[in-house]
This record gives C-alpha cells, structure tokens and sequence, in this order.
C-alpha cells in the first residue's frame, strides 16, 4: 500500500441531522457471534471501543435481531430486546462515546423460515411493530442513530427480491410494490424515534445465492426502486457491493453508492474490499486471508463527492487502529486480514 494520495479526504467531518461524525470512516456492520445468549459482555463493549479510540468515526455494530420467533437461528447473535440485551448494549454504547466515538446498531431479521409469502398479513404487521421497537430502544440506551439491514437476501431484501417474494398481496408484485414491507418498517421507526434521530438502510444488488442479482438493471429501475424508500425517511443509504471500485452500470464509472446519491440526493456510504487486495468471499469459499492493498482510488471517489462515508470490514477486524495508522501515514504497520481475525474480538 502507498501513501501517494493524500488521506485528507477521509478524515473530514460530516453530519446527518443530529449526529455529528469526527471523519468519514464507518465501521462496517460484521457479525460476529461473541453474545451468549443474545446479551453482548464486557468484551463486546471492548472490542469496539478500540476502534472508536483509534480513529472510526462511526460504528455500525454487527446485526442485532428483533423480537421475533424467526429473526435469529444463531443463540450467540446479540438481541435488540430485552433487558439484559440492551443493558449491555448500553454498557457499548457508554465505551464508544468515552473515546468520542458514534455508534448505531445493525436492526436484523435474518428472514423467513419458508419465504415471505408464509406471513399473513397480520404477521408482518407484527414484525413492523417489533422493528419499531427495537428503534425505540435503541434511542432510549443512547444509540446515535439506526441502520435497518436491507441486503444479502435477509428479510427486508426478501420482501424486495422477485426471487423470493411470490406474494400476490399488497406486499407483492412489481420492483415498487416490493418496497411497501420496507416503507412500512422505515417509516414505523421514524414514527418511533422522532425526525432527527439518522435511519441508515443498507441494501444490496446481490444475494447470498446469487451474487450477480440484481434488483434494479438500470439506472431508471434504480431511481423507482429508491424512490419509495427515500420518501419513507431514509437519511442514509449504505450501499453494499463486494468491490467498491466496480461501476454498477455500463457507461458510467460511478458504483451502486454513487448512483444512489446521484438518484437520491442522500447521503452514501460506499463498502467492499476496502483496503484488501482479495473481496470477502474468498473467506467464506476458500478460508483466504487478504493482502493490504492502497485506497488511492477509493480517495479519489470520495474526493470527487461520488459518495460520503466509507465503511471498512474485515481491515478493521485485523487491524483496530486501522483509521489512525491511515491517518498518521503509518501504512507499513497495517495488519494483513487473517481468517483467524474471525474467531476472537481484538
């Protein structure tokens, strides 16, 4: 990695509405499977506040799943219910603001049993409502703000998918009337949290199943789908893709997230690969590590406005200091990812 561009650009700082960020660096949400029972420790809160003190300006925590018999299968995924739950996250959130940092947690339901179109009407009204509270607490325990987790064909991005939503219902049918589950969740925890409080949605073109899914083929395709979803009070759109640096359409070089603040006129946040020579699937499908590789690329798109924020993975679950070694111009002291960076919280 070189230092020939120079890093300025990422440590600015921006606000959205009453969050105010010290820098452009977002933590990018990462499960992490260290909450037994659902309740996040001592450990948890550790864990990210050495990155908060080194530099991150915004956290955005790994998923926390609702209130919801189908909204986890995992017993050491973090709650966003209950008592014990959010007096630990409580205990997080206290850690991050102590290093001056911000912090909004992931809201998850990791999807149907079956497919969406098994949820009655009355159902999904039930999973809205306990979206709805989960934002409520989040505020109430000191949170900065919400992000709802859209992408990578959980339940949100089920509702959005043609693939996986058959529904004949009000909650069916075409690109923009797949949006009327989120609009309904977006504007329940805006409803919930007040007009001030950031709501972030992160969602994807790509699947799980399916990693050239796309949702909208075109800009115009992109534009109706977004639409919907900005009027139901999106501040943010978290714009996930594997490699950031990849153009989401012929014929133009900007990515997902720029096409999305170009559409929207909202605040991005631009993810994938940032900072690694190796996109994350090579983890899952062949156990890979990553090399450290330069962001010049990356500064230059952000310089140019094509996106805001900037969020890292699995270099921050390598590196924790990470954002200020970048900062200080100390690029030969970056940590390489390791796949055993997964199997501990450092």
């Amino acid at each position: 990695m070189t230092n020939s561009t120079s890093v300025q650009a990422l440590f600015q700082p921006f606000s959205i509405k009453n969050m105010n960020l010290s820098n452009r660096i977002v933590m990018a949400p990462m499960t992490r499977q260290f909450s037994p029972g659902g309740v996040p420790g001592p450990d948890v809160a550790a864990y990210y506040r050495r990155r908060a003190e080194n530099g991150v300006g915004l956290i955005v925590t790994e998923g926390t799943v609702i209130e919801h018999p189908d909204s986890s299968n995992q017993e050491n995924v973090p709650h966003i219910y209950g008592d014990k739950a959010l007096n630990g996250w409580a205990n997080v959130v206290a850690e991050v603001h102590k290093a001056g940092g911000r912090i909004i947690p992931q809201i998850w339901h990791m999807g149907a049993r079956g497919h969406v179109g098994d949820y009655t009407e009355n159902d999904v009204a039930a999973i809205v409502d306990a979206f709805a509270q989960a934002a409520s607490e989040a505020k109430r325990i000191g949170f900065d703000g919400i992000e709802l987790h859209g992408a990578h064909q959980y339940l949100i991005d089920q509702f959005f998918w043609d693939q996986t939503n058959p529904r004949a219902d009000r909650y069916g049918g075409d690109m923009v009337e797949r949006t009327r589950f989120a609009v309904e969740v977006i504007e329940a925890c805006r409803r919930a949290v007040g007009p001030d409080f950031p709501i972030v949605l992160r969602f994807s073109q790509w699947k799980s199943s399916d990693y050239t899914a796309k949702l909208a083929s075109t800009p115009a395709e992109l534009e109706q789908f977004l639409a919907p979803l900005t009027d139901a009070g999106v501040d943010v759109f978290h714009c996930s893709t594997r490699r950031f640096w990849e153009p989401e359409f012929e014929g133009s070089d900007l990515n997902l997230a720029g096409w999305t603040k170009k559409l929207t006129g909202k605040p991005t946040i631009t993810v994938g690969s940032v900072g690694l020579d190796s996109e994350f699937t090579k983890l899952f499908a062949e156990g890979k590590g990553a090399g450290v590789s330069n962001i010049n690329g990356l500064i230059e798109k952000l310089e140019q406005g094509e996106f805001d924020l900037v969020a890292i993975g699995r270099a921050l679950l390598a590196d924790p200091a990470w954002a200020s070694k970048i900062r200080d111009g100390r690029i030969d002291e970056l940590t390489p990812f390791s796949p055993d960076a997964v199997k501990t919280l450092y």
